[in-house]
């Protein structure tokens, strides 16, 4: 069962947590000065336009209609019912979930790198540089890269250069140039903040070049929103009026952003972060101050944290291997506005099997997170006699992620 939207269905603003938020979001400090940062801090990287979304209170921000345009060629996604996940469970929970994987990377990234794209070009920047995990969001760049005309460098974390060569093959496809992190030690497995390390690099010293990121900061999640968004329509369309729990994977938060921050104001609506046991950012790290990077080049950031100089273990979910976590989603948790769990990846890897053997899709490593808590979620269901309703985000699909399914099913995935 599932529920579409027509092209004319796109939201035309996207929605801002900000005024709904438990407090204030802290101010970003200035890596050198330790004082809040100003607008000029920010320009050698980011476009002025995302620079004012990344501090607006605005309750809402309209969508520029070049970035509809792009949007439309997949966007609305469909929610899905999982009946046949909901049957081999034996739950009376009713579990939906919102199909990201048909976007052209086949993840929920595009929905912010064609706004960034957008926004660099008409500031007249020619060239972005970025960082990738497992190689999605390098892929949605490349993507919305080749779209307005702009060159893309990519630095990808060595641990999924290696492992994910398909990732690679799909960002050159569009266009952007892919080379292992950290560039500078060859033997290093490398992590989301080794490789923002290297991309700040490159752009702090081209003037053609503004930096990318593909999470954490708030005007990504703003631009994830329409995830979250539309699927407030359509569960209307199902018969359900809200979920009972909406669940995402989360590494920086983008994914998770997208689907919950549109039900933050609900305050009956439990929202739930899943991240993996090798990086528990938000279940076993500090709420602080820190980089957002290995090297220290970045902005110091409000946000839970393992310390900007841990490395975690080259586990497959390279997406959510982060040491740090949205100002955003760490102020939803440390509010208790939001919950967070954590998983070993062969946890994960199991509810993953289930489901595409049940519904079909095979999902990626990261949004197999998501789909372990929501499984849980419907035994506790079970368990307890309730009908209730699981909303959850299929951030990707895992078809170039099958050397993962490879060592779970032969026995050489390890925790």
């Amino acid at each position: 069962m599932r529920w579409n939207l027509s092209p004319d269905r796109v939201p035309t603003a996207w929605f801002n947590v900000a005024p709904h938020l438990p407090a204030p979001l802290e101010p970003p400090l200035h890596p050198g000065t330790r004082e809040p940062l100003g607008p000029d801090d920010l320009a050698p990287l980011f476009p002025m336009a995302l620079i004012a979304q990344e501090v607006s209170t605005e309750p809402s921000i309209d969508i520029p209609g070049e970035v509809l345009d792009v949007l439309r060629l997949w966007r609305p996604t469909p929610l899905v019912r999982a009946t046949r996940l909901e049957a081999a469970l034996g739950t009376p929970a009713r579990i939906y979930y919102k199909d990201e994987s048909v976007s052209p990377a086949g993840s929920h990234k595009p929905n912010t790198a064609v706004p960034q794209a957008f926004y660099n070009k008409a500031e007249g920047i020619g060239r972005l540089a970025t960082e990738t995990g497992a190689g999605q969001w390098g892929s949605a760049l490349g993507f919305a890269s080749t779209v307005f005309g702009l060159e893309c460098m990519v630095y990808m974390v060595r641990a999924s250069f290696e492992q994910k060569p398909y990732r690679r093959i799909l960002m050159e496809t569009w266009g952007a140039s892919v080379v292992p992190s950290p560039v500078d030690e060859p033997d290093h497995p490398g992590s989301l903040g080794t490789a923002i390390s290297d991309a700040v690099r490159d752009a702090a010293g081209r003037a053609d070049t503004h930096y990318s990121l593909g999470s954490v900061l708030n005007h990504v999640l703003l631009h994830q929103t329409v995830i979250g968004l539309e699927a407030r329509e359509q569960l209307q369309l199902a018969g359900e009026r809200l979920p009972d729990v909406v669940i995402g994977s989360c590494g920086g938060g983008s994914n998770l952003g997208g689907i919950s921050l549109p039900f933050v104001p609900e305050q009956d609506v439990r929202l739930v972060a899943v991240e993996p046991a090798s990086c528990p950012t938000l279940t076993a790290g500090r709420f602080d101050y820190d980089f957002g990077d290995t090297a220290g080049l970045t902005p110091l950031l409000p946000m839970y944290t393992l310390g900007h100089e841990f490395i975690p273990p080259p586990i497959h979910a390279g997406g959510l291997r982060y040491h740090g976590d949205s100002p955003i989603i760490s102020a939803l948790v440390k509010a208790g506005r939001m919950e967070a769990i954590a998983y070993p990846q062969s946890k994960v890897f199991e509810a993953a099997v289930q489901f595409a053997r049940t519904q079909g899709p095979v999902p990626a490593p990261e949004t197999s997170h998501a789909i372990r808590a929501a499984v849980d979620e419907a035994l506790a269901a079970k368990e307890e006699g309730d009908e209730r309703v699981i909303l959850f985000n299929y951030s990707g699909h895992g078809l170039l992620d099958l050397s993962a399914y490879d060592d779970y099913l032969h026995g050489r995935l390890t925790d």
